[in-house]
């Protein structure tokens, strides 16, 4: 994969359930992580009393957070909306000539701020909520 431009990345949601995904805002910036919690299964026949981690078992998660500006109104009550009801959304992280993931997402941390001669900026936390998807680009 080559060098790409931060803003060519994507996140999309289906707010309603229609299975339409529509581009949530304008992201400054992106960041997505994958994580699996170890599954630790030594005991006393270990050898040489090493950890030995047991294959398969572990949780697997993903985080999701950006900063940017809301595209539109519309876009602002959406967001607002999925996160004070505790709404799980389907969503989408499009990764340009790498692939798409998607499945579902909570809002887990929505944050705004401004400065008196600027426009109002959030922040967006999303955690995995389920199974996710990767298809990878053609």
């Amino acid at each position: 994969m080559v060098a790409q431009k931060g803003k060519d990345l994507l996140l999309k949601v289906d707010s309603d359930g229609s299975g339409t995904y529509t581009t949530v805002a304008g992201m400054r910036s992106r960041r997505m992580a994958f994580n699996a919690e170890t599954v630790d299964a030594t005991d006393f026949e270990s050898a040489g009393r090493w950890r030995e981690l047991l294959g398969g078992a572990a949780v697997q998660k993903a985080s999701v957070s950006g900063s940017g500006i809301f595209k539109d109104a519309v876009s602002d009550e959406a967001m607002r909306a999925l996160f004070f009801a505790g709404v799980i959304a389907d969503w989408q992280l499009v990764i340009p000539d790498f692939g798409t993931m998607s499945g579902p997402f909570q809002i887990t941390a929505l944050e705004y701020s401004g400065d008196h001669d600027g426009e109002v900026t959030f922040e967006l936390s999303l955690e995995s909520a389920g199974a996710l998807t990767f298809t990878g680009a053609n």
